[in-house]
C-alpha cells in the first residue's frame, strides 16, 4: 500500500511539473511571437517614416495620416512595455522598455497641442531610436524562445 501511495504521489508530482513546464513553454513562444509582431511593426514603421515625414510637410492628408501611425506606434509601444515576460528574457526586456520609454518621449516631442510640428521632425532621433529597439528585439528572438 504504501509502495502504490508513494508511486501516486511520485506520479503527481512529475505531472505537475510537467504542465508547469508545458505552461513555461507556451509562454515564451506567446512572448516570442509579440516580440516578431514588434519587430514587424517597428521595421515598417522606419522603412516608410522618411517618406511620410516629407509628404506631411507637403499634405494636410499626409499629416493625419502620420499623426494616425505615431498614435498607433505609442499604442503598440505602451502595449508591449506591460507584455509578461519570460524569465529568460527579463533582463533584455527592461533595457527594451527604458528604450521604449525614450522612444515615446520622441514621439511626444513631435506633436504639440494634439498637431505635429513640422520643425521637430528634422530634430528628431526617433529612426535611430527605431533602430536601437529593433536592435533589442532581435537579441530577444536570439535567446531562442
Amino acid at each position: 500500500m504504501k509502495k502504490v501511495m508513494l508511486i501516486v504521489v511520485l506520479l503527481s508530482a512529475f505531472m505537475l511539473s510537467a504542465c508547469s513546464l508545458s505552461e513555461e513553454v507556451n509562454h515564451s513562444l506567446e512572448y516570442a511571437k509579440e516580440v516578431k509582431e514588434q519587430v514587424d511593426m517597428l521595421s515598417n514603421f522606419a522603412e516608410e517614416a522618411p517618406q511620410m515625414f516629407k509628404d506631411a510637410a507637403l499634405s494636410p492628408e499626409s499629416m493625419k495620416e502620420l499623426e494616425s501611425q505615431l498614435n498607433d506606434l505609442k499604442t503598440n509601444i505602451s502595449d508591449f512595455n506591460k507584455t509578461e515576460v519570460p524569465a529568460i528574457a527579463e533582463s533584455i526586456h527592461e533595457q527594451l522598455v527604458m528604450k521604449n520609454q525614450t522612444l515615446l518621449d520622441e514621439i511626444n516631442a513631435l506633436v504639440d497641442n494634439g498637431n505635429i510640428v513640422l520643425d521637430n521632425i528634422e530634430n528628431t532621433q526617433i529612426l535611430k531610436t527605431i533602430n536601437d529597439v529593433i536592435s533589442l528585439l532581435n537579441r530577444i528572438e536570439n535567446l531562442g524562445l
